[in-house]
């Protein structure tokens, strides 16, 4: 909210029209970008000589909100941790998570690779703790933020966020909160080395899409595991901002190349939520109320880095 302007994916208040109100839209380190792989320079030996790993008590997942525009959970931060990688020595603590979607399956992610779009994206959104006080201070410094980006695809059914799906219809108005009572463990929604893309034998590495020249060599489902301590090195990694206003370039990106996946029922409940508070009427204009297509387009790299770690 600026003043009485209020931002959203709409072509009135949309990501074209941002910049009217938040001038870091236009920054030279905006989010999200495309990840052309023939662009990516590899990095491993640099990033792989302090792992990235990550620890998330289930306990941390505190309450589920409703913002007008996603599902949000936001946490508490005690015990949680992620550090190495392209953050070296800094242990930066998890804020909260959050997804986009689209209006269809074939659509919804923020990141693109080589074009290709997914049907989501979750953004787990950490800030450093080695260097600032609070979350709202690190937002300002460039390097005072770190978001973990997980691709998903149709599938089948993920057990761990069902548990979050169960939930949304207690809050399927904008402003409505729950307060979380089964734990829901972030290290569950993460892809990780280990799950079926390690099995050769196993029918769940098929590509994407097998006409994606890149699908077969980087992007493949996993499973996780579920213990709290992980150390993954496949990902790419760049200096960017929120993809949301006010858009900070702030934010050390972390995607992973394997991508988890949902099934079409659980992304539906996630179409269900409203973008209107409880008890208003339903605003006739596109979409119709529902919070669908809340991704920013991919806007452009320019002269940045886009680094990567593993492959497989």
């Amino acid at each position: 909210m600026a003043g009485f302007w209020e931002w959203d994916y709409s072509s009135q208040n949309g990501p074209s029209k941002w910049v009217e109100k938040f001038p870091m839209a236009a920054g030279s380190r905006q989010s999200p970008v495309n990840i052309e792989t023939d662009r990516v320079e590899s990095d491993h030996e640099a990033l792989i000589s302090k792992p990235l790993r990550w620890k998330y008590p289930a306990t941390a997942s505190r309450k589920l909100v409703n913002p007008g525009y996603c599902w949000r959970i936001d946490t508490d931060g005690d015990g949680t941790l992620l550090s190495g990688g392209p953050l070296m020595d800094d242990v930066y603590k998890l804020e909260q998570y959050h997804c986009h979607w689209g209006c269809s399956d074939s659509r919804g992610s923020e990141h693109t690779v080589d074009g290709q779009a997914f049907a989501g994206e979750l953004h787990l959104v950490h800030w450093n703790t080695s260097k600032y006080k609070t979350f709202a201070e690190a937002a300002k410094a460039p390097d005072g933020l770190a978001v973990l980006g997980v691709f998903l695809k149709v599938g089948k059914a993920h057990e761990e966020m069902d548990k979050i799906a169960r939930l949304l219809p207690y809050v399927s108005h904008k402003d409505d909160c729950i307060e979380i009572n089964e734990p829901i463990d972030p290290s569950k929604l993460l892809p990780v080395r280990g799950g079926r893309a390690g099995s050769s034998n196993s029918a769940a590495q098929r590509c994407v899409n097998p006409c994606m020249r890149w699908a077969g060599r980087i992007i493949r489902p996993a499973e996780n595991k579920g213990s709290q301590w992980q150390d993954d090195n496949g990902y790419w990694t760049y200096l960017g901002s929120l993809t949301t206003p006010p858009c900070n370039e702030s934010v050390t990106w972390i995607l992973f190349k394997r991508y988890i996946e949902v099934s079409h029922h659980q992304l539906n409940i996630f179409r269900n939520l409203r973008k209107f508070p409880r008890g208003e009427e339903c605003p006739c204009h596109e979409n119709h109320g529902v919070v669908i297509n809340n991704f920013r387009p991919p806007l452009p790299l320019g002269n940045r880095v886009l680094r990567e770690c593993g492959s497989f």
